[in-house]
């Protein structure tokens, strides 16, 4: 329907991801009889992101927080409409208990042009976010030998917001053919 009725719109998917200084391990070629070596932190100190990847282009719109509330969600959404001021956008998120609630049904009321749909509960390998997670940790997390979480979360967020994440999921549904169709 969305690409016949409104080809313009903007297909977004989100979603949000903690980071710990603690190291994630992955496996890795190393020469032989020199392991290497990862730190370890005891502490269990947290920085969350949020983030949108735009379905079409691969751009991921990225948000910073130390709290995952309805507000800031409502924050994120806030960054999204900005995002794309001038054009409609379709979200799809999952039904996390901060995607709910006053503070977002607000921002949803003041903003005709914004849609959410959910996925279903339980699928979390549905949403296309979760690949870019995936690669931002592999590139940036696993294995790290950052000291501080602030610069751990500074490189995360530089991967996140200056790579693009190819996502093949309009492609495997025909929406790109079908909106040139009704441009």
């Amino acid at each position: 329907d969305t690409a016949q009725t409104a080809p313009n719109t903007v297909l977004v998917a989100e979603d949000e991801a903690s980071l710990y200084l603690q190291a994630t391990l992955k496996a890795v070629w190393h020469p032989c009889g020199q392991t290497p070596i990862v730190r370890l932190h005891p502490g269990r100190e947290s920085v969350h992101f949020y983030g949108a990847l735009n379905l079409a282009t691969g751009a991921n719109t990225t948000m910073r927080t130390h709290i995952m509330n309805a507000e800031t969600s409502a924050l994120f959404l806030n960054k999204l409409l900005q995002a794309y001021p001038d054009q409609p956008i379709l979200l799809f998120w999952d039904r996390a208990p901060w995607h709910r609630g006053a503070a977002i049904q607000k921002i949803l009321d003041a903003n005709p042009r914004l849609e959410i749909v959910y996925f279903p509960p339980g699928a979390p390998d549905l949403n296309p976010q979760e690949h870019v997670w995936k690669a931002t940790r592999a590139a940036v997390s696993h294995n790290h030998q950052f000291a501080k979480l602030d610069t751990l979360a500074d490189a995360f967020e530089l991967h996140l917001t200056t790579t693009s994440f190819p996502c093949s999921l309009l492609d495997q549904h025909g929406y790109h053919q079908l909106c040139m169709m009704f441009k």
